[in-house]
């Protein structure tokens, strides 16, 4: 089990290295926690996401929780989501980031 500044790392090299090789979405596997109130790396991922450092590389993200609120908007940026909704709709443990 990464740590919360492990994951964070690799999601950063993977959200970028995703932008370079032209991917439109990234469905980050992240879980929920063993806690049963979300876990230290699931809420990471939100604010890591939030950061200037990503601002040039993501265009939007959504938690799998949100994903039915959202859906429309995020399978007009890409989609092949639309794939996915199974895995994604009312998942805690994903977030869907669609890269710019």
């Amino acid at each position: 089990m990464p740590t919360v500044e492990q994951a964070m790392y690799k999601l950063k090299n993977a959200l970028s290295t995703s932008k370079r090789q032209g991917s439109k979405a990234v469905i980050v596997i992240h879980g929920y926690g063993s806690s049963g109130v979300g876990g230290g790396i699931k809420a990471a991922v939100g604010k890591q996401l939030r950061d200037r450092s990503l601002q040039g590389v993501v265009r939007a993200y959504v938690g799998g929780e949100q994903w039915p609120e959202r859906k429309r908007e995020l399978l007009g940026m890409c989609k092949a989501l639309e794939n996915h909704e199974r895995q994604v709709a009312e998942n805690s443990g994903v977030t869907v980031v669609i890269l710019r």
